[in-house]
């Protein structure tokens, strides 16, 4: 009984000296934040008692909280409409709380609370990613949600646009263009800034200045341990180069400096064909890929659904009918909805969105990469578009087949520029992807079934051809898919290395949710 008795007591105390431990470390850290003394004084001794994590994350939300108001630290019950932003609903969590920065020092401040306390977290954009837990996190954690940096600035000589991460790319358009100025980001108007730039980001002038990442003139960062740092061609350019492309892996980006482009006047035209015409379209497309695209003004949109045919055309100056879609204007359309007219990118935003209206679904994507042949595209889409019309008549579930061609000079222009982590194979490939759009959670794996099969038969009769392409394209990467290591063994090491030297306690592997995390590649 005496032992006994010594044992309780000796664990008491050390309880005791554990809880008195935490409260000064807790004291230390917060009066270093700038927290004020009453709540320093409350908030330590309910951390000296948090004995779980529910407690010690309530902990650190009260802290975000004290730091930053409770207009941008929303805590239980949470507005829903924040928690709902995300695109897809496969995407839906109810975080324990969400941070809402208004400036790069409140992302700092959110990511000293996140490491101080050792909590699970993710980091949200426009949240257009339909992978689970990219862009959301459940109750065990905290939702940084970036969109009140969503300022919009142009530089007095009109060369650089600054770019506030929360922001939509319709939004970034419509802000720049009472000035003319044009950047390049993403083609529909509802995906946000900040993954997009992070993953490559594909755009209508692409084909002729790069990846809209290749066209960054300076990243405003946070790193794991809230250091605010530039990131350009003259500073810290290995972290410059691995944002570009290399994911969510060094830091939080909270302001994005764009270069502009000398263009503002357009051409443009929308054709509508039947799926009857589908494998005449595809050759159209590949005739295009290999000829007409040797004009980097030119870009072509493709996008087949099961009921129809999207065709986009566009010309980076006034035009025409540019010589360069001449394998299109062979084809009788079933109708052209937008005729060829010189433009701006505010009226194409405009266009897209009302052709691509987002909608509450379930949604996945997922790509594919491989040399341009015409009879590769077509014996792939004749086996997609049956295990598609399968799928639909099962389950209701709709999907895209969706290509985009990437030439030498996109590829050239990211190593002008600088370099980026992504290292795309040389010599012109075609990119393909599927949109997934389906209602119910019971058909989530016959849903997602399709585009896994087809990326197989994609990569097993490129590679049975010669054909095959190493790469994949981050921003159209399904959950299961691993774009990081796609990168080649050279850029992956890089990329680690990068990400141990910005992050050497690897917070950023260890806390955040999900991700194409290097720890993963």
């Amino acid at each position: 009984m005496q032992l006994l008795g010594f044992l309780i007591g000796a664990l008491a105390a050390g309880a005791q000296a554990a809880s008195t431990s935490n409260a000064t470390k807790f004291t230390s850290f917060a009066q270093n934040l700038g927290l004020s003394a009453a709540n320093t004084r409350a908030l330590a001794a309910r951390y000296a008692k948090a004995d779980d994590s529910v407690a010690i994350l309530n902990v650190a939300c009260l802290t975000a909280q004290g730091m930053l108001g409770t207009a941008n630290v929303d805590t239980s019950p949470l507005n829903q409409t924040i928690v709902d932003i995300n695109w897809s609903e496969s995407c839906y969590a109810e975080p324990y709380c969400i941070i809402q920065p208004e400036e790069a020092q409140d992302v700092s401040t959110a990511v000293k609370v996140i490491d101080f306390f050792q909590v699970k977290f993710a980091v949200r954009s426009g949240g257009h990613s339909p992978n689970p837990g990219w862009s959301s996190i459940g109750s065990q954690g905290i939702l940084i949600d970036l969109s009140k940096l969503s300022s919009v600035s142009l530089s007095s000589d009109g060369k650089v646009a600054s770019v506030g991460p929360g922001l939509r790319w319709g939004e970034v358009t419509e802000a720049l263009d009472p000035e003319k100025a044009v950047v390049l980001g993403g083609r529909l108007p509802s995906v946000g800034v900040g993954g997009l730039i992070l993953g490559g980001g594909y755009h209508h002038l692409s084909t002729r200045y790069g990846l809209a990442a290749d066209n960054v003139h300076n990243f405003e960062v946070v790193l794991s341990n809230g250091t605010i740092v530039d990131a350009n061609a003259g500073q810290n350019n290995d972290l410059f180069r691995a944002l570009k492309g290399g994911g969510p892996n060094f830091g939080i980006v909270s302001r994005y400096d764009l270069n502009t482009v000398p263009v503002y006047e357009i051409w443009a035209e929308m054709r509508y064909y039947s799926t009857d015409q589908a494998p005449a379209v595809l050759d159209a497309f590949t005739e295009w890929q290999l000829n007409g695209a040797s004009d980097v003004k030119s870009i072509v949109a493709l996008d087949i659904s099961l009921t129809s045919i999207v065709i986009g055309l566009v010309y980076s100056e006034p035009a025409v009918q540019p010589s360069a879609f001449a394998p299109f204007y062979d084809l009788e359309p079933l109708s052209i909805p937008v005729p060829g007219m010189n433009t701006t990118f505010v009226v194409i935003d405009e266009l897209l969105a009302s052709a691509f209206p987002t909608a509450e679904a379930r949604h996945d994507y997922r790509g594919c990469s491989t040399r341009i042949n015409a009879n590769l595209t077509r014996d792939v889409y004749d086996y997609w578009v049956e295990k598609a019309q399968a799928a639909y008549e099962a389950t209701g579930v709709n999907q895209t087949f969706s290509l985009q061609y990437v030439g030498e000079n996109l590829i050239q222009k990211g190593i002008e520029n600088g370099g980026n982590s992504l290292n795309i194979p040389s010599g012109p490939q075609q990119w393909w992807t599927t949109i997934v759009d389906w209602e119910n959670e019971a058909d989530d794996e016959a849903a997602r079934s399709v585009s896994i099969e087809t990326t197989t038969y994609w990569k097993t009769l490129a590679q049975e051809r010669g054909l095959d392409v190493p790469f994949m394209y981050m921003n159209d990467a399904s959950r299961d898919q691993n774009p990081l290591e796609s990168y080649g063994a050279k850029s992956l090491k890089q990329l680690k290395a990068t990400s141990k030297k910005y992050d050497p306690t690897q917070m950023l592997q260890r806390l955040q949710n999900n991700g194409f995390l290097l720890s993963k590649a």
